[in-house]
């Protein structure tokens, strides 16, 4: 995940760069912008959330909920006079309330707070982010295939190369897989129901 703040000056520089919501930019337009984002912003903070850890929190929680406790987290320690978050809840006033109460009384005072779905869209701190945010996460990605020496594609449930890389190689590298991803828990009720087809 990735917070960014900018200012009015920066905001009308990475309009001048092209930056946009990352999904409608080239990977290599992205790391690119990625490289110069870092120098005409304000202040940025990224945090990688690990598998095991997401499976911690989403014990007691859920995926939205810890993106927006982070979120929380990562804005209120920038100051901001505006906080600009993409939904990715279907409920955007329950979200915005749940980011409000997570916020310091001093930024909930001082800050106008502003949920949207397609914020990236929409806003150009959040096409920012979402840029330096898709780098890091490609990166990642990329890193899993230097070690492990396999393809394991793109990452995304969809993504026929992840799905093959799920299913031959859980076991062997349980630590890039979140337990409760209903990718990896399809995958293990569908080799359970296998085995017991086999009697």
């Amino acid at each position: 995940m990735a917070a960014i703040a900018v200012d009015d000056k920066a905001a009308q520089k990475l309009k001048w760069m092209g930056v946009k919501d990352s999904k409608l930019l080239t990977a290599s337009v992205r790391e690119d912008l990625f490289e110069r984002i870092k120098d005409v912003v304000v202040d940025f903070r990224v945090e990688v959330i690990e598998p095991d850890a997401i499976d911690l929190s989403l014990a007691e929680s859920n995926l939205n909920w810890l993106e927006a406790d982070t979120s929380a987290r990562m804005v209120s320690e920038m100051n901001p006079d505006v906080i600009v978050l993409d939904c990715p809840s279907v409920n955007i006033l329950a979200y915005k309330n749940y980011v409000a109460s997570k916020l310091p009384p001093s930024v909930k005072k001082k800050a106008q707070l502003i949920v949207e779905h397609k914020a990236d869209v929409n806003y150009i701190s959040a096409a920012a982010a979402s840029i330096v945010a898709k780098v890091i996460r490609d990166k990642y990605i990329e890193n899993i295939k230097r070690e492990t020496g396999i393809d394991c594609g793109s990452g995304y449930p969809s993504d026929p190369k992840t799905q093959k890389f799920l299913r031959d190689y859980h076991d062997q590298y349980p630590e890039y897989f979140r337990r409760k991803w209903k990718s990896y828990t399809n995958m293990i009720e569908s080799k359970k129901q296998m085995s017991l087809g086999q009697f």
